[in-house]
């Protein structure tokens, strides 16, 4: 599907462990509010891959008749209501959410964004007001830009932000807060199972700060594939031929890491793993197919869903 669409793309490769997590621990009354780099929380919360395709090539079979793009995807019947690409622009949309299940007595609201948000001056007024109105919604910062080694300690920030934790910016504010390594699925399946039904019953906001180390291919401006497609045989004994993705598969990728980890424990084998390989691939190949054959929107389709038309004497 290369050059089959103009515009920029983020993409979520590093990170899925956490949107799997958390994904999971949710119920079907629950929200969800993320940022660009939405594929891998639209795809944990059970989206159809093709309908995503298609939304991002611009294409009538997308989940909103391919008005919204890459950057603002989002699946209302998923409780996905809305994306935003704006650096901490889903936080006051994810708060609003949070009371609304406030008042009618059931759900949490959960929302993504990066370590950047905390610099934006919606990330303190979101989480004023969540610890004011004690609304059920968990803060989750994914902070992508730790390394290997720092990723389990106490003392790592963004690169402006003037605190020696990130997690001491919403203590301070009397929301609880913690610190996860996103590359290590158990720990994340643990935190998310742990503090979903806490906030479901009533202990108000909380801040979770997930650490990740960036994928080498999110660092150029444009997202590309440093070595080719993702082998599942470099999880084994095969490598990638750049030494900087070799060490971050080695090192970072919860993917790789998990996977290890499954066939240490006997969970499966290398054999089983390459059939769920094998058919995923065929997936996202079917997906593709879809959305390459799936119809432009017609200009009519314009007019559709929209709050006025500019019609005069209606």
């Amino acid at each position: 599907m290369a050059k089959q669409f103009s515009g920029h793309y983020h993409v979520y490769i590093g990170q899925e462990a956490t949107a799997v997590a958390a994904c999971a621990a949710l119920g079907q009354d629950d929200f969800i509010f993320t940022t660009w780099r939405n594929h891998g929380h639209l795809l944990a919360r059970g989206a159809a891959p093709e309908r995503m395709l298609a939304e991002i090539l611009g294409k009538s079979g997308g989940y909103a008749g391919g008005k919204s793009g890459t950057l603002h995807l989002s699946a209302r019947e998923l409780g996905i209501p809305s994306t935003s690409a704006l650096v901490g622009g889903a936080l006051p949309l994810a708060t609003g959410a949070a009371l609304a299940c406030k008042h009618r007595g059931s759900g949490v609201t959960l929302c993504f964004f990066g370590d950047a948000a905390l610099e934006e001056g919606a990330f303190y007024e979101a989480m004023i007001i969540a610890a004011v109105w004690h609304v059920p919604i968990i803060f989750v910062c994914e902070n992508n830009s730790i390394p290997p080694e720092q990723r389990k300690r106490g003392q790592f920030t963004s690169s402006t932000l003037p605190a020696a934790r990130l997690a001491d910016v919403p203590q301070s504010l009397q929301v609880s807060a913690e610190t996860v390594d996103g590359s290590d699925m158990t720990a994340l399946a643990d935190c998310f199972d742990r503090i979903v039904p806490e906030v479901r019953n009533g202990a108000g906001p909380r801040f979770l700060e997930v650490r990740c180390t960036r994928w080498p291919g999110s660092f150029p401006l444009w997202p590309e594939l440093p070595s080719g497609a993702w082998q599942i045989a470099w999880a084994f004994d095969q490598k990638p031929d750049r030494a900087d993705l070799a060490a971050w598969i080695n090192q970072s990728d919860p993917l790789t890491l998990y996977t290890r980890k499954l066939v240490e424990a006997g969970t499966l084998d290398r054999a089983q793993l390459e059939t769920i390989d094998k058919r995923v691939c065929e997936d996202i190949t079917g997906a593709a197919r879809f959305a390459l054959d799936s119809p432009y929107p017609t200009p009519a389709d314009a007019y559709r869903h929209v709050f006025a038309t500019g019609e005069r004497g209606q």
